[in-house]
């Protein structure tokens, strides 16, 4: 379902590091449906990010009717996040239609060359592995869009609240998704309705080894 996109309202857009700082995890959203000028420009961002080859092996299910949604909650164990936020964005990777469709991905300015070569290049790379094999790689660079998702949204002023508690053999049969697509995670989001808990993390020392 294509809902009808407004402009996004003229909210000076937070610095990286604004967004950064004031992520939170939240839970308790404000009832208001999405600016759907808004939605659509941070998924616009989200797709920016950057993949191994440029594969974009990222795909987003952006869930917003209500009878979805509570499907979709059922399938996350009824977690309340999901029928609080007025859209869900549902991030997977979809590795065989990366690989039946790879000469998108290859730059126009590299021309017919380089669309062969990105053919030749998957082939090599995943040709011999079977589907899961493969599917956990695409995996590894729908993460990286999922966490420019986060950034974009709050950048925007929205909340978001990562999520991976569910079943995803459930999510797929929701949203009529093949077997063999695997998922980032499912991303709540909108304006909160609560501050959520400060940032608590380990410090730089604490993970960091210098060398």
């Amino acid at each position: 379902m294509t809902a009808t996109l407004t402009q996004p309202q003229t909210v000076a857009p937070l610095t990286v590091a604004e967004a950064i700082e004031t992520r939170r995890s939240i839970r308790k959203f404000v009832q208001e449906p999405m600016n759907q000028g808004d939605l659509h420009e941070i998924l616009r961002l989200a797709s920016l990010a950057p993949s191994a080859w440029n594969a974009q092996t990222w795909r987003f299910a952006v869930v917003q009717t209500a009878e979805i949604k509570e499907q979709l909650q059922a399938a996350a164990y009824g977690q309340p996040q999901i029928g609080s936020a007025p859209a869900v964005i549902v991030v997977y990777s979809d590795m065989e239609d990366t690989l039946n469709t790879v000469e998108e991905t290859a730059h126009p300015g590299m021309g017919d060359e380089g669309r062969a070569g990105q053919r030749k290049t998957f082939d090599g790379a995943f040709g011999g592995q079977d589907v899961a094999q493969r599917g956990q790689w695409g995996l590894s660079q729908a993460n990286i869009a999922f966490g420019f998702l986060m950034l974009a949204a709050r950048g925007l002023g929205y909340d978001t609240v990562p999520m991976l508690g569910f079943d995803p053999a459930k999510v797929r049969e929701v949203l009529g998704l093949p077997e063999h697509v695997q998922f980032a995670g499912l991303l709540p989001i909108g304006k909160r309705a609560e501050d959520g808990f400060p940032h608590h993390r380990h410090g730089v020392e604490r993970v960091t080894k210098f060398y």
